[in-house]
């Protein structure tokens, strides 16, 4: 029977990342990505539907006002994933995060069971942006810009199994969510071209939605009320902003919302908020100098998204009282009491307004645009192994794996134009969650297996460290519901078949394999056999 545990040589896996150095005409992925890149991908992939919708939802179901420490915490659960991520990023600087560390301390099974959940991660989160950024182009057309869609046009801004409100009222099934399978082609044609046009994209649209949040802070920031913060009375210093314990029904079980279990609730919603710093460690072999780079860029895009998620939460939960931010666009909430609240015209309102969904449209292009970076890697690796087929191969020209890309880039527009957003939703956050668990405990494992190979970046006290990252993430993933667990379970076991059928039989680590010889039962030499 085959071995499903063999694992790459650590120096063989240290060794195939090449010469950081190495001339980007060499045949390899081109090393266009400074640390300022890295960080700034990290932004570009945190920083989205999270900041533009979870604040809210989980300040007026959860926490309140005490949304702030539900962050505190969420960021420092996010941290302990990011410790571990940037110790084995710049100890094991090759492509395929994750998937590829796991193969170097859990085995080819395992890590193909890692890869395989990882596209959950960016190819359907990738749609779940898609579909999202469809909702605020429609939005800013329609009641910012005060263009009207046409029955007609309205039915391509949906899919088949999503209802379309048309202009006298009544309600079709859309047809086709065509600006989510646009926006997913045009990102798709960015990253054909090469890494360093991606990041440079990435670079602008960054720039762009943190001067708008930014903005947002600063004007907010004055109009302040601090009686909304106060949600609690009967209680003392920061306690105060938790309000009191409430019990609720929701699907016909007892939810415990507000109080500090409200606020842990609140952390692990707002937790998947911080999805996506670690796409930055799949490019590390695009990177000029990862052992160094790559550490900066995890833990500096976790700080700074901390910060401004931090204080958002303050300036919206201090702006409008929380009972009144659940509400899909929370943050065009707090832009319309602000105008109101410093009594500027209507005009300074649709400004503002434009401004704020725009930048929303602009956060979510570069979610979207790291997620299928983060994919496309993936594949390569994979592929460079030999467990997916031509997922490897480059372009003669931009050195960019192409044929991952362009499939990546159909998979994508072909799902956002069709799959409703909510089906897809919660498949990202427990295949991200699986992966951060995976990485966690890698980091444990070869602190005792291999404690000698160079480390570029240490986690500091790794005992506690890597164990309380994996444990937080596994907490968080026992809180989301049964029907997501059944869909993972339906997804892996998909990926088993292809394994079984393909990965196996090309697994180029086991054709490098020397056969093992075995004893017969007459004492002879039985014919050599393959793991």
């Amino acid at each position: 029977m085959a071995n499903l545990f063999l694992k790459k040589d650590l120096n063989k896996l240290i060794s195939d990342a090449g010469d950081p150095n190495a001339s980007e005409h060499s045949g390899g992925l081109k090393r266009h990505l400074n640390a300022l890149n890295l960080t700034l991908l990290g932004v570009g992939g945190i920083i989205g539907a999270g900041i533009f919708s979870l604040t809210g939802v989980a300040a007026a179901n959860y926490a309140g006002p005490g949304i702030v420490f539900s962050f505190i915490i969420g960021g420092i659960l996010c941290a302990f994933a990011g410790l571990c991520y940037a110790e084995m990023a710049a100890m094991v600087p090759v492509s395929g995060s994750a998937y590829a560390y796991s193969y170097a301390t859990l085995g080819e099974f395992i890590a193909w069971i890692i890869g395989w959940d990882l596209i959950l991660e960016y190819a359907f989160g990738s749609v779940t942006v898609a579909a999202a950024w469809s909702g605020y182009f429609v939005s800013l057309f329609q009641k910012t810009l005060g263009i009207p869609f046409t029955d007609t046009l309205l039915q391509f801004t949906k899919g088949p199994w999503e209802l379309v409100t048309l202009a006298d009222g009544s309600q079709v099934h859309g047809i086709w969510n065509l600006p989510a399978s646009i926006v997913a082609l045009f990102v798709g044609m960015v990253l054909y071209r090469g890494i360093k046009e991606s990041a440079t994209l990435n670079n602008l649209i960054v720039a762009i939605k943190l001067t708008i949040i930014l903005a947002f802070i600063a004007v907010g920031w004055g109009v302040i009320n601090s009686v909304n913060w106060h949600a609690n009375p009967g209680a003392e210093g920061l306690a105060g902003f938790v309000p009191a314990v409430a019990k609720s029904l929701r699907n016909g079980e007892e939810i415990m919302s507000f109080g500090w279990p409200g606020v842990l609730t609140g952390a692990g919603v707002v937790f998947f908020a911080y999805i996506g710093f670690d796409a930055v460690s799949t490019t590390a072999q695009e990177a000029k100098n990862p052992q160094r780079d790559l550490p900066i860029g995890i833990l500096a895009s976790l700080f700074i998204c901390t910060a401004i998620y931090i204080l958002m939460a303050l300036v919206m939960t201090g702006v409008v009282p929380y009972q009144e931010l659940g509400v899909p666009d929370p943050v065009a909430v707090g832009v319309d009491r602000i105008v109101s609240l410093r009594g500027w015209s209507e005009g300074a309102q649709k400004t503002l307004s434009f401004a704020v969904k725009f930048g929303a449209l602009m956060g979510l292009t570069s979610v979207i645009l790291v997620l299928m970076l983060g994919q496309t890697r993936i594949f390569y690796s994979m592929a460079k192994d030999g467990l997916l087929p031509w997922f490897d191969q480059l372009h003669k020209t931009f050195q960019t794996p192409h044929k991952a890309t362009s499939i990546t880039a159909i998979f994508v527009a072909f799902c956002a134009g069709c799959m409703p957003m909510s089906l897809v939703g919660e498949l990202v956050s427990i295949g991200t969650l699986l992966a951060f668990v995976l990485v966690c405990v890698g980091v444990v494992i070869l602190r005792v297996k291999s404690p000698n190979t160079p480390r570029p970046f240490k986690a500091p006290l790794f005992w506690f460290v890597g164990p309380a990252g994996a444990l937080s993430c596994l907490w968080v993933m026992s809180g989301l519901p049964k029907d997501t667990w059944i869909r993972l379970f339906v997804w892996l076991a998909i990926g088993f078949v292809i394994y079984f059928v393909y990965g196996i039989k090309h697994s180029r680590l086991r054709q490098t394999q020397p056969p093992r010889k075995t004893t017969s039962s007459k004492g002879g030499e039985a014919p050599a056999v393959r793991v």
